[in-house]
């Protein structure tokens, strides 16, 4: 499973690490991307739970503002 989450605050190395050291601590996440020039936090796992990922975001400063499931 895949989510790529629209989070327009990331525009930095900082911002990348913050995010991707949050999600990377949820349950099921296997690898995070972050891209600085589309602003989209890419999310591949087993049974990914969006809200749990959005806390995580959130609780790194930084909030979604949209998302895609990719099966």
């Amino acid at each position: 499973m895949k989510l790529i989450l629209e989070v327009p605050g990331v525009s930095c190395s900082h911002c990348e690490a913050a995010v991707k050291s949050e999600v990377g601590r949820v349950v099921g996440v296997g690898n995070v991307d972050v891209d600085l020039t589309t602003k989209l936090v890419t999310v591949d796992g087993d049974h990914l739970d969006l809200q749990q990922i959005s806390a995580a975001i959130d609780e790194a400063g930084y909030e979604v503002v949209g998302h895609q499931e990719v099966r």
